[in-house]
């Protein structure tokens, strides 16, 4: 039955108080909601043909293919993807920018992309804007910042929204690395949302980290807080052209005088990125850094701590789900909290432990001088 006479037998139908017949169209397919409430996605699982497309296209590299692919993966859809090109992956190198807001990391990034374009690499950029906690949306306004690599089909930009998950990334950003690395890209920018003191999840997950300080805003006192020290394989002092710039280096500098470094040694970079004053020197550090990566042998450790890092996620998050259904049930009512965590530990078939001792501790980068790791 063509088209035509598809839509009079429907009219027909509806007419005669019969149920209109349901014709076959390109989207009458299973589909899946994304997670942010978007059009939906056809399940690949269900799909063979739609899954060897997709794949097939991929691997040919039309930009639409990963970006599909990274829609699938923000749709919790990406697990068949990964498993079949996981092997390709390994090849990348993975920057991570962070720092406060209105550092500037946005513009940095741009001016990276730039400078890695004039090398002859191909970029994948990941921007990660802060979710609204009331709607749950978000401006996804980072790539404003990048208008001048719309046209090249060697750069990847796909902005991503976290969603409220913690640590200045999206649930979604390590199976994005993942794909944009399958897909043969030679740079992957990861910009996270403006950070505090103990949003470091970044550090796992990048290669060389880029921590973004601009002078005036106190973000000397941020520094010496718990972590953002830790993370820092380069810093940036940006917007150099502030009366204050020179202060706030003198500052990063003391503090770093002041500590033992086991490995790797910081450096620290001055720039003012609307201008491009200072890319230069700030890519001869990180190629300074990732050579030292390989040199030592800490590009193993790293690729382990990416790869641990999103098992912990995938992990904690089906955790999390099936410990949210638990904590809707009866089986936490009339009890105190922790006669409550121990039934539903007991209804998930975790058993109970007795506290540790010995909590599990990163390897401490850095030590003051004087004393030992540990004290």
């Amino acid at each position: 039955m063509g088209r035509k006479g598809g839509r009079a037998h429907n009219r027909n139908a509806r007419d005669q108080g019969e149920k209109p017949e349901t014709l076959p169209t390109r989207d009458h397919r299973l589909k899946v909601r994304r997670r942010d409430g978007r059009n939906p996605l056809p399940d690949l699982s269900h799909h063979h043909l739609g899954y060897t497309v997709l794949l097939r296209d991929f691997e040919a590299r039309a930009p639409r293919a990963l970006a599909r692919a990274i829609s699938y993966a923000e749709a919790g859809q990406g697990a068949q993807l990964i498993r079949h090109l996981f092997a390709k992956t390994g090849r990348a190198t993975t920057l991570g920018l962070t720092g406060p807001p209105g550092v500037g990391k946005s513009t940095l990034s741009s001016m990276l992309v730039r400078k890695a374009r004039s090398l002859g690499k191909s970029v994948g950029v990941i921007s990660v804007d802060p979710s609204s906690p009331f709607s749950h949306g978000a401006l996804l306004g980072d790539r404003i910042r990048h208008t001048e690599h719309f046209t090249d089909s060697e750069v990847f930009i796909r902005s991503m929204a976290s969603r409220g998950h913690l640590g200045g990334l999206a649930g979604a950003t390590a199976d994005a690395v993942l794909l944009m690395d399958a897909f043969g890209k030679d740079l992957i920018v990861i910009e996270t949302v403006g950070v505090g003191q103990s949003e470091v999840e970044i550090a796992e997950l990048a290669q060389t980290t880029i921590v973004a300080l601009q002078p005036g805003s106190g973000d000397s006192v941020q520094v010496l807080k718990a972590g953002i020290l830790e993370v820092a394989d380069i810093f940036v002092v940006n917007k150099a052209d502030h009366p204050m710039a020179n202060q706030l280096k003198r500052e990063i500098r003391s503090m770093m005088e002041m500590l033992d470094f086991s490995g790797w040694v910081p450096e620290l970079v001055m720039t003012q990125a609307l201008s491009g004053e200072g890319i230069d020197e700030l890519w001869s550090a990180i190629e300074h850094h990732i050579a030292y990566l390989h040199a030592s042998g800490e590009i193993a450790r790293k690729r382990r701590e990416a790869f641990t890092h999103q098992v912990r996620q995938l992990a904690m998050g089906r955790l999390e789900r099936q410990l949210d259904r638990e904590l809707q049930s009866e089986v936490v009512a009339g009890v105190d909290p922790y006669a409550a965590s121990e039934r539903v530990l007991s209804a998930l078939g975790m058993a109970s432990e007795e506290p540790d001792d010995e909590p599990r501790h990163a390897r401490p980068r850095a030590t003051v001088k004087g004393l030992h790791a540990g004290t």
